[in-house]
């Protein structure tokens, strides 16, 4: 009996053990994807100088808000798109039009989530837990932008406190945590060999190629991190999950900051959550106070970026890295504030859900046409 007993537990054990590897593989296919998928956006758009040149015809706080969403929906990147705002700043872009770029960066990075999220399209009520999960961050940073942009453009609030915090420590921002940025090193070698694998293909095809694989691992590696998470979130493990981030909103926001600034990706950050959400393991609400921190913890590569930056334009430079922070925090402190605001998002996103799982191509216009066709034409149109 005893002998039974022992083996047992060493299957129990073994079984644990296997599928916590499982989890941390499946996590580093995720992880793969969205840099492989990000990597062929900025091949396929032309990365950096391809932003420069799209960036080159904003005329007014509008169309520069929409350069600024579609230009991070191409680029796959806040990160990306908001360092370049700081190199262009510092040469000579005004700070009236790239502060609704930010604005704009900050909207078009949560396209990454929503299609980590339809991974989960094949079981309804999964797809309706991601989605919802994956759209709040959507709807808060929307609403974000239509309260602050509004205010930036009449009373100029976030740039005059900028300008003042950036007059009070220029000069003082040498610090560098750029080796804290671990993912990249560790996804690097798979792109880079995914790359080799598809070198046959020419100029910025091989971008899109890498694109549309780079979204079926997602979805491959998706699905099968959902089905072994519930295997493994149970008992302590998830105590521990919710400890970090079910506990309450501070203990969310505080773990959406820190592990942005760790892996200096709020598409990383709050990817990673939506197989969780899919799961059942966390509810949008508790995924919520994350996601916050996630844009927190995702200004902190343009205040790097800042730090590139020398002589006189060294100010205005850090003056604009500054304001993307300070939006962020604003944004936080009133929208999950303010009692009638809180709810806000997670009500939109829950009912977008809704209609979403029932009808499958609704949700996939809401992808493509509301990152990629509606700020096309209205850009277009607004010029």
């Amino acid at each position: 009996m005893s002998n039974k007993t022992e083996s047992t537990v060493e299957i129990s054990i073994r079984k644990k053990i296997f599928n916590w590897a499982a989890v941390a593989f499946f996590v580093y296919l995720v992880l793969v994807a969205v840099s492989t998928v990000s990597s062929g956006f900025k091949l396929f758009s032309g990365g950096t100088a391809g932003a420069k040149e799209i960036f080159e015809f904003a005329t007014n706080p509008f169309v520069a808000l929409l350069l600024g969403a579609l230009a991070t929906a191409l680029v796959q990147s806040s990160s990306t798109v908001t360092s370049v705002i700081v190199g262009l700043v510092a040469g000579g872009l005004p700070i009236g039009i790239a502060i609704p770029m930010v604005m704009g960066a900050n909207i078009g990075t949560t396209i990454t989530n929503t299609i980590v999220s339809i991974g989960h399209v094949r079981d309804k009520a999964e797809f309706k837990r991601a989605f919802s999960a994956a759209t709040v961050h959507d709807f808060f940073n929307l609403i974000a932008v239509a309260i602050f942009l509004p205010l930036e453009i009449v009373f100029g609030f976030l740039q005059t406190i900028a300008q003042y915090c950036a007059h009070l420590f220029v000069g003082d921002t040498d610090l560098s945590i750029k080796s804290l940025n671990f993912i990249k090193p560790l996804t690097k070698p798979a792109v880079g060999f995914l790359k080799d694998i598809l070198s046959f293909i020419p100029g910025s095809n091989m971008g899109l190629a890498m694109v549309v694989i780079g979204i079926l691992i997602i979805l491959v590696s998706v699905t099968s991190l959902g089905k072994v998470l519930r295997k493994v979130m149970v008992g302590r493990a998830k105590d521990i999950l919710h400890n970090a981030i079910g506990r309450g909103p501070i203990a969310g926001i505080t773990s959406g900051t820190v592990v942005t600034v760790m892996v200096q990706s709020s598409s990383t950050t709050t990817s990673l959550m939506i197989p969780l959400a899919g799961s059942g393991v966390f509810t949008t609400k508790q995924i919520y106070p994350f996601t916050l921190g996630a844009n927190i913890g995702t200004t902190i590569t343009a205040l790097l970026a800042a730090t590139a930056i020398s002589g006189a334009a060294s100010e205005v430079a850090l003056t604009i890295a500054l304001v993307h922070f300070l939006f962020n925090v604003f944004a936080v402190v009133v929208i999950f504030g303010l009692p009638f605001l809180r709810d806000l998002p997670i009500i939109a996103a829950d009912k977008l859900a809704r209609i979403g799982s029932e009808n499958k191509f609704i949700a996939l216009l809401y992808v493509i046409g509301g990152f990629f066709i509606l700020p096309g034409i209205m850009m277009l149109a607004a010029r």
